[in-house]
């Protein structure tokens, strides 16, 4: 399937969904606290969401049963919100997706709980490090291979690995399209497969992992994603489209 190239006035469309979904992401890290349940960290994302006039995209979507994603500490992605209650030392991953005239967001950090330890710093700092090291190196002509490889490499330089089978997408008028946009590096040869061009809107999504890479999906609720090692770890997203042969972040605060 072709990549889609999109317009100039798409990708504001799409710069419209994302900086709602930034809004969130600050609002929720400016205001999670200790003491709080999942549950009302997802209440407080998805009213914020709605209350600036866009629709919680991840809610329903392939049966996923809230608003936001809360990975909290051993969890990376997909994490679902129950009664669990935040306590100082933890780390929570918050993704978020959003659709707003038909078009979709989506962005998530790593945010500590009071105070974290060192060990856990560094491993958010990885995610997030790893994130924008992506967005600056990426131009137009380069294979998405190469970015994972580069990708991989940096994750790897910090003393992490990359969760694999999972990675980052597509986005338009769909929350998940081509292209795939791997963490990880598969294969012989970095300069084969699609090249990223100007017009490509993709979400780069680095889950950072301490030893397994390998994912393990949760039996009782069928969504959270850990890794086989069972350590903590962390994840980081932006929504980026290609313009003047560069990577412009969408789900940043206009």
């Amino acid at each position: 399937m072709a990549i889609p190239l999109r317009k100039p006035n798409e990708i504001e469309k799409l710069r419209t969904a994302g900086n709602a979904v930034a809004k969130t992401l600050d609002y929720l890290h400016n205001n999670v606290k200790a003491g709080m349940t999942l549950l009302e960290v997802d209440a407080m994302g998805e009213k914020y969401l709605r209350d600036l006039g866009a629709r919680p995209a991840f809610k329903g979507l392939y049966g996923f049963p809230n608003a936001i994603c809360t990975s909290l500490n051993e969890v990376v992605i997909h994490g679902v919100p129950d009664s669990t209650i935040l306590k100082d030392g933890d780390i929570l991953g918050i993704d978020i997706g959003s659709e707003k005239d038909g078009w979709f967001g989506d962005a998530a950090i790593t945010m500590p709980i009071g105070t974290i330890s060192k060990d856990d710093e560094a491993l958010i700092a990885c995610s997030k490090d790893a994130l924008y090291h992506a967005i600056d190196i990426i131009k137009d002509g380069m294979r998405f291979k190469e970015l994972a490889m580069h990708l991989e490499a940096f994750i790897r330089d910090r003393g992490f690995v990359p969760l694999v089978k999972f990675c980052g997408h597509g986005i338009g008028r769909e929350p998940h399209c081509d292209p795939e946009v791997p963490n990880y590096f598969e294969g012989k040869n970095p300069k084969q497969g699609p090249k990223i061009k100007n017009g490509m809107v993709f979400c780069i999504e680095p889950m950072i992992c301490q030893k397994g890479q390998e994912p393990v999906i949760d039996k009782k609720d069928g969504w959270s994603v850990r890794s086989e090692d069972g350590l903590r770890a962390s994840h980081y997203e932006h929504q980026v489209a290609i313009v003047n042969g560069k990577a412009e972040i969408l789900t940043k605060i206009k």
